[in-house]
């Protein structure tokens, strides 16, 4: 009977993180090393951080060989340095886990234990968030319609927190498009999901590389990757307007041949001009963004591409 112990994989995401990126690993090794059914990996995946994360990193691998780092060559947005993590993790299981300490580490053994009842998929829950009244409405909306534009479902402020066994990652990484909504393809590939619910903390050190528009740019990738509603809600509103102005039309023809003309035209044509011109304007926004993620497909370029490897990881 084999004693080998299974490998479980920890991948922490970094950009700009020289503040957290040690005391995150002291945590996971503490995590780690009271573990006695398991063996440990941690990749550190920078996304070409300009501050000194690359060099804490490469100090934590020289005095750790379950430590390894993965650096991309420059920052290529909030969802390449999780799946470069995601690429190079060999473990039984993966546990995806920022470096801000925004969630909990402590937590990890609650997902290890999902994970050993025959969950495919765990995932964290953080019902409640810290957040400015306007990113708080933003990110309640955004889950609404998500919910009802997409065919799946993502629960209400699902987090990036999650573990992935083998198989369901092996299907993650199978998936070979560049215009990548983590959470969606999260979702959408299935397997076994359980969750655990916790109360997310505020950064304590270092800033958040988050910005408005990066949220923005997040939101597109779940409404524009995930759903086709939006098109076809112009299909059925471009119908119903020509149907309205037909009518319009004919009682404005009728009105005119029986008492003739009773208004100046002028005022309801220029509000007429500016509101077609107003949903042909969106009409081809729309469009616009859909032919966008057509060409990002297209492209066929990496979600990222990796400047140096230092460890034991390999993809």
């Amino acid at each position: 009977m084999s004693t080998t112990k299974k490998l479980l994989s920890i991948t922490v995401p970094c950009f700009n993180e020289e503040e957290n990126v040690e005391p995150m690993y002291l945590a996971l090794k503490i995590i780690a090393d009271s573990n006695k059914h398991y063996n440990f990996e941690f990749v550190f995946a920078d996304n070409g951080s300009s501050d000194r994360t690359k060099d804490v990193i490469k100090k934590i691998i020289h005095r750790d060989k379950r430590v390894a780092g993965v650096f991309l060559s420059r920052n290529f947005g909030p969802e390449a340095s999780l799946q470069a993590g995601l690429d190079y993790s060999t473990g039984e299981a993966v546990i995806g886990i920022a470096a801000d300490f925004q969630e909990p580490p402590e937590l990890i053994s609650q997902f290890i234990e999902k994970w050993e009842k025959g969950n495919n998929i765990v995932v964290g829950l953080h019902p409640k968030i810290q957040d400015n009244l306007l990113m708080f409405v933003m990110r309640k909306l955004f889950y609404v319609v998500f919910k009802k534009i997409s065919n799946i479902n993502i629960p209400t402020n699902a987090s990036g927190l999650c573990l992935l066994d083998r198989k369901s990652l092996n299907a993650l990484k199978a998936l070979p498009e560049k215009y990548r909504f983590f959470r969606g393809l999260r979702a959408w590939i299935g397997f076994k999901t359980d969750y655990i619910v916790y109360e997310r903390r505020e950064r304590v050190k270092g800033e958040s590389s988050y910005s408005f528009i990066d949220y923005i740019k997040h939101a597109e990738r779940g409404l524009f990757g995930f759903s086709y509603l939006v098109l076809d809600t112009m299909i059925y509103g471009g119908f119903i307007l020509v149907f309205l102005s037909f009518a319009f039309f004919l009682m404005y023809l009728f009105t005119v041949l029986v008492i003739g003309n009773p208004i100046n035209a002028s005022i309801p044509l220029m509000l007429a001009i500016v509101f077609f011109g107003g949903i042909q304007l969106l009409a081809i926004s729309v469009i616009g963004k859909y032919i966008q993620v057509i060409v990002e497909e297209t492209k066929s370029r990496p979600v990222y591409i990796v400047d140096e490897i230092i460890g034991k990881s390999k993809k």
